[in-house]
């Protein structure tokens, strides 16, 4: 399954710095394996221990972790929505990610001109939310006009989805982003989710401080929570010049490095593990002396359905699925002793896939 959280954010923030830190630190080890699939788009695996530790458990041949893209999308400016800057190049990449890193700046610096002048997080916030706002605008508008045709041949259905269309419009003429609209039913979940908003992505702010305000909460920051915690957005403060400094460090220094800089780990790890969450994912594992094997799947799924991640087959097919605690087995150390100790469940079709799970799926096609 692949996933993509796109980064934005003004011209001059830190978010180029911030990817190109994303795609160096995806070479950090052999469990963390990064490619490019093209000059903006990174892929990087997903910092999990528990990986490490099947590693340890199982001593297996392979190894593949679970992996989220970033996408570089170029910086917004206002009046993008009408063309202005990479306009809607810009836009039409955003509409592609299925979750949005929005990178503000949070520091003071001369030598790093603002495009607008100065630094004003609230306001730097807004003028990407308006530009997004008008460009669903534009879309909604459309749906609408469609809709109104059609309804005049007096079918219920439809007259219902064009004033869903006109209620969707007034939200957002408001100044409202799409997501804080509450769907009254599942036709309107259906029509919202056909719309692709812009402004119906979740965000998580990610604020890029100077090295100094790396463990003092600045103002700016303090700013964006105050935003984030309206909005219910998750907030990840770093400082992209110190972590593209990390990520150019042989890979043997770069913890020794960290640890004189007064952290545990890179501040990117807690980019990347946000973005994860923010997806609503977790993580399942299959595991053997073949391969350790992580797979993404959405929160709430069942266990066909985490089958059908690996092979279709294998959803079609399932019979059961043979699962184990990944805290029993890094307990008991080995799956033989989980076994002995009655922990491995043999669990149906309703059964809904829990994060750490490690599974054996049967199934016959």
């Amino acid at each position: 399954m692949g996933f993509t959280c796109g980064i934005v954010g003004l011209p001059n923030v830190g978010k180029s710095t911030l990817f190109n830190a994303i795609t160096s630190a995806g070479a950090e080890a052999a469990n963390y394996p990064f490619c490019t699939i093209a000059p903006n788009i990174g892929v990087v695996a997903v910092p999990d221990p528990r990986i490490d530790r099947l590693v340890e458990i199982y001593r297996p041949a392979k190894t593949v972790p679970t992996t989220i893209e970033f996408l570089d999308i170029a910086g917004l400016v206002k009046g993008a929505s009408k063309g202005e800057g990479l306009g809607n190049q810009f836009l039409s990449h955003i509409r592609t990610v299925d979750a949005i890193a929005h990178v503000v700046r949070c520091f003071d610096d001369s030598n790093v001109l603002h495009v607008d002048g100065s630094v004003n997080p609230q306001r730097d916030i807004e003028v990407i939310e308006t530009e997004l706002i008008l460009k669903d605008l534009e879309t909604v508008e459309k749906k609408l006009s469609d809709a109104e045709k059609r309804a005049k041949t007096g079918e219920k259905k439809t007259k219902q989805e064009a004033e869903f269309y006109c209620r969707v419009r007034d939200h957002l003429f408001g100044g409202r982003l799409a997501r804080y609209l509450t769907l009254a039913n599942d036709d309107e979940s259906l029509w919202m989710r056909d719309l692709h908003l812009l402004t119906n992505k979740p965000v998580m702010y990610v604020c890029n401080v100077h090295e100094r305000d790396i463990f003092v909460e600045n103002d700016y920051v303090r700013t964006v929570r105050a935003v984030a915690a309206k909005e219910g957005a998750t907030v990840v403060v770093i400082s992209a010049a110190v972590e593209a400094e990390v990520s150019e460090l042989p890979e043997t220094e770069r913890g020794h490095f960290l640890e004189e800089l007064g952290l545990k780990e890179s501040g990117l790890h807690q980019v990347i593990r946000e973005g994860y969450d923010l997806l609503h994912l977790i993580t399942f594992f299959t595991a053997g002396p073949k391969e350790v094997h992580a797979w993404t799947i959405h929160r709430g799924a069942s266990a066909p359905e985490a089958a059908g991640v690996i092979h279709s087959d294998f959803e079609k097919g399932f019979i059961r699925a043979e699962v184990m605690k990944f805290s029993d087995l890094d307990r008991l150390g080995s799956e033989s002793a989980v076994k002995e100790n009655g922990l491995l469940r043999s669990e149906g079709r309703e059964y809904v896939m829990e994060d750490g799970d490690v599974v054996y799926f049967r199934f016959n096609v």
